[in-house]
C-alpha cells in the first residue's frame, strides 16, 4: 500500500532559510510515496519594488525552489488567485521546471495551464489537475494565447427569501430582510472540468482533483457542485484550499471531498501580516494501482518560528468537534485514529 499525502495552502513569502517552514514534517513527507501540495506563490523576484496595493505572493526563487525539493514535495498546484500578471506566472513556471518539481494549474496559454499532470512512484501512476474558482478579473486567467491559470468560474446571486427553509429566517414582509446568498458554477466551465478529468482517468490509477475556492468556513453550493462533479467524472479524492480554515468532508459515492484544507505553510499574507496560528489538516491517502484505499487527516498549525507541526488530535478536540458537526450535515462520518481522523467511506 502506497501513502499519498495532499496538503492546503503553501506560501514561502519571506522564507530566508529553505530547511525552516518543513523540517518539522520532513521525516513525515520523506516516508511517503507521494506528496502534493496548493503553491499559493510565485517563485519570483519582482524587478522593483511593489505597494502593497499592487502586492503579488511573490517567494525568492531560489529559496522557495530548494524548500520544496528538500522537503520531498512531488508535484505542485499552481491555480490559485495570487499569480499576478504574465512575468510572475511565466518566471514561477520556468523555476519550478528547473527544479524538476511537476505542476499543474497555470501556464503560457489556456491549453497549457489546464493541462494535467501524471507522476509515477512505486509503480503507481497519480493523476493531478487544478482549478481555480477565486482569481482576479485582470493577467489571471488564461486565454487561447495569453497565460495565466486555469480556472472554474462562479456566479453569484442574492435573493429575497422567498419561503421559510430555515427558523431563523423572518418573513419577507419584514424591511431590511438580509438576502439568501446563491452561488453555482459555470455550466460550461464545469463542462470543460469534468471532460478532463475523464480524459485523465484512463492515464493514471489515482486521480486527485485540486480546487482552489471558496469564502470562509462555508461550504458553498458551487463547491460542492464542482466537488461532487469532479468525482462523478472519475476522480477519486478532491481537495479544497483557498479559505484559510478547515472545512467539511464529504463523500461522494465512496470518494473523499475535503473542501478546504486551509494552509499548511503560510507565514505572510495580503499586506506583509503575519498569518499567526492558523489551523490546518493534512490528508493521507492509501493508493494501490487499483485507486484509492483509504484517507485520514492530521491537524497542522504554524508556530512562531515559521515551523509547519502536526497536532496531537487531543490538543484538537474544539476543532475535531466542529469539523465532525459540519461534516455530519453531509452524512459523513469522522473517527479519531490516534492523532490522526479517518474518513469513513461508506458511499452514499
Amino acid at each position: 500500500m502506497a501513502r499519498l499525502i495532499l496538503t492546503g495552502d503553501v506560501n514561502l513569502m519571506n522564507v530566508e532559510d529553505p530547511a525552516v517552514p518543513f523540517r518539522r514534517v520532513t521525516e513525515e513527507f520523506a516516508a511517503a510515496d507521494m506528496v502534493f501540495s496548493n503553491l499559493e506563490c510565485c517563485l519570483y523576484a519582482p524587478p522593483v519594488a511593489r505597494s502593497f496595493h499592487a502586492e503579488g505572493f511573490f517567494a525568492d526563487p531560489d529559496i522557495a525552489a530548494a524548500a520544496l525539493t528538500g522537503a520531498s514535495i512531488g508535484a505542485v498546484g499552481i491555480a490559485n488567485n495570487v499569480n499576478y500578471g504574465e512575468a510572475a506566472i511565466l518566471s514561477s513556471i520556468a523555476r519550478l521546471d528547473r527544479a524538476k518539481i511537476p505542476h499543474t494549474g497555470a501556464g503560457a496559454n489556456r491549453e497549457a495551464a489546464e493541462a494535467p499532470i501524471v507522476v509515477e512512484r512505486g509503480g503507481i501512476r497519480y493523476g493531478f489537475l487544478q482549478r481555480s474558482s477565486v482569481y482576479w478579473p485582470t493577467n489571471h486567467e488564461a486565454g487561447p494565447r495569453d497565460p495565466g491559470i486555469a480556472t472554474i468560474r462562479a456566479h453569484t446571486a442574492y435573493q429575497v427569501p422567498m419561503h421559510k427553509t430555515r427558523p431563523e429566517i423572518p418573513p419577507m414582509n419584514r424591511p431590511g430582510i438580509p438576502p439568501v446568498v446563491v452561488t453555482w458554477a459555470d455550466p460550461g466551465a464545469l463542462r470543460s472540468f469534468t471532460d478532463a478529468v475523464a480524459a485523465l482517468r484512463p492515464l493514471c490509477d489515482v486521480l486527485v482533483a485540486s480546487c482552489h475556492w471558496g469564502l470562509g468556513k462555508d461550504t458553498l453550493a458551487y463547491m460542492r457542485e464542482i466537488g461532487r462533479a469532479a468525482v462523478d467524472a472519475g476522480a477519486d479524492i478532491v481537495v479544497g484550499h483557498g479559505p484559510h480554515y478547515s472545512l467539511a468532508v464529504e463523500v461522494h459515492r465512496g470518494k473523499p471531498i475535503f473542501y478546504g484544507l486551509g494552509s499548511f505553510s503560510f507565514h505572510t499574507g495580503h499586506g506583509g501580516r503575519a498569518h499567526g496560528d492558523w489551523v490546518g489538516m493534512m490528508v493521507r491517502a492509501d493508493a494501490t494501482r487499483a485507486g484509492l484505499h483509504g484517507a485520514s487527516f492530521r491537524f497542522v498549525r504554524h508556530n512562531a518560528a515559521n515551523e509547519t507541526i502536526l497536532c496531537p488530535l487531543a490538543e484538537e478536540q474544539a476543532e475535531y468537534a466542529d469539523l465532525v458537526r459540519r461534516s455530519a450535515e453531509y452524512g459523513t462520518k469522522l473517527e479519531p485514529a490516534g492523532d490522526a481522523v479517518r474518513v469513513v467511506l461508506s458511499g452514499d
